[in-house]
């Protein structure tokens, strides 16, 4: 299958190169909690195994999936498909434990994920979720901005980013000028635009800007089924959008997660879009939707059935 013109790409200014759609972790390591489903092991290594072999060239996951169990599937995928291949990109998070987010808890964080992992370097590594720990003083002098700074200087990690939700918090964070890579999830979606002021900030800074949960939880993969969109109760006005798009896609031929997923992919500023896969079988139909061209006569249709701001997860940006 010919492959998007435009697969590869640079991540920012960051000196890291990334294919266009990133593999996310998180059903890798199985979170029936978050996602409703199991994946067994067995089922997530072999997908990581075929990941590593696709023209899929990362695998973005954190400390704290399913407690590192994203990490050592992902590791033991490496292992068993040889080792990491030179052009392929692991990108993980830091994440607290027990309540404790210090600079000390990064750095082993850091060293938990390159253990499970079994990699001697990570080149890209976010502060994750800084919205659920901002009493941690993760800015302040020795805390776990800081650390990740300093890891970097070390050489133990390659570039640092920032990986949350809230707008809010990721304008402050990004207030710091620290950060390489921006990630933010479930705001930039055929439902939801919250992110747009914080995707032209980071674009013009020149940094990787990458657009995680673009299918909001699954609402925009199935929108009659659970009604949940970021991982939260969805608005009513959220859900008719998404049975309304829905609609849309079928009178032009596709589906709402190809079109969910085009819209991330052909807006400039966004360098990667990241999807949960937990299934091999779901790999080439993931790439046959990401060369999927659709006509601009229906994405100005799409706009015209997205849902007013106060629906939208954070509706008033800096």
């Amino acid at each position: 299958m010919k492959q998007h013109t435009n697969w590869l790409r640079p991540l920012g200014s960051t000196g890291l190169t990334v294919s266009a759609v990133a593999a996310g972790g998180g059903p890798i390591g199985s979170m029936p909690e978050i996602f409703g489903y199991d994946v067994p092991a067995e089922q997530a290594v072999d997908l990581v195994t075929q990941l590593l072999r696709s023209p899929v060239r990362v695998i973005d996951t954190s400390n704290g999936y399913s407690d590192g169990e994203s990490e050592r599937r992902i590791g033991e995928g490496i292992t068993r498909a040889g080792g990491l291949p030179a052009d392929y990109l692991i990108a993980t998070k830091t994440d607290a434990k027990n309540g404790d987010y210090s600079g000390q808890r990064v750095r082993q964080s850091i060293r938990e994920s390159m253990e499970r992992l079994g990699l001697d370097k990570l080149p890209l590594v976010y502060l994750h979720d800084p919205e659920f720990a901002l009493d941690q003083g993760l800015d302040a002098p020795g805390g776990a901005v800081d650390v990740l700074v300093e890891l970097q200087r070390e050489g133990i990690i390659g570039a640092i980013g920032v990986a949350g939700g809230d707008v809010k918090v990721m304008h402050r964070f990004l207030d710091l000028g620290v950060f390489d890579v921006l990630l933010n999830h479930n705001r930039w979606t055929l439902v939801d635009r919250s992110a747009g002021a914080l995707f032209d900030r980071a674009s013009a800074a020149g940094m990787g800007v990458v657009n995680a949960a673009f299918l909001g939880g699954g609402l925009l993969a199935n929108p009659r089924g659970p009604r949940m969109y970021g991982y939260r109760a969805a608005k009513d006005a959220t859900v008719s959008a998404a049975i309304a798009l829905e609609g849309l896609c079928r009178e032009w031929g596709t589906d709402i997660a190809t079109a969910a997923l085009q819209f991330s992919l052909r807006d400039p500023r966004i360098h990667m879009s990241v999807v949960g896969i937990s299934k091999p079988g779901r790999v080439q139909p993931l790439l046959e939707s990401a060369n999927t061209e659709l006509p601009e006569e229906f994405w100005d249709a799409v706009e015209d059935l997205v849902p007013e701001p106060p629906n939208w997860l954070d509706p008033v940006t800096p």
